[in-house]
């Protein structure tokens, strides 16, 4: 058998890549959701905002959150 040696920098990393990338969009995105679920939730049950109020400002962190962490290519392909 030939003997394999290790060759730095030689190897193929696209699925490793794409794994990361995937997991990093995974918990951008879910830290969002997760953050306007909790302003939701919060304003609604313990403020005096009640549902509506719970509403709007979930909404308006979900538009400002997307317009923010959406990736540099979508954000020049979209204008």
């Amino acid at each position: 058998m030939a003997e394999q040696h290790y060759e730095r920098g030689h190897m193929d990393i696209r699925e490793q890549e794409q794994t990361f990338g995937l997991f990093l969009g995974m918990a951008k995105w879910g830290s969002l959701v997760t953050a306007v679920l909790v302003l939701f939730f919060t304003l609604w049950f313990c403020t005096g905002a009640g549902f509506l109020g719970g509403l709007i400002s979930a909404a308006a962190l979900a538009v400002a959150g997307v317009m923010l962490l959406r990736d540099k290519g979508e954000a020049r392909t979209a204008h």
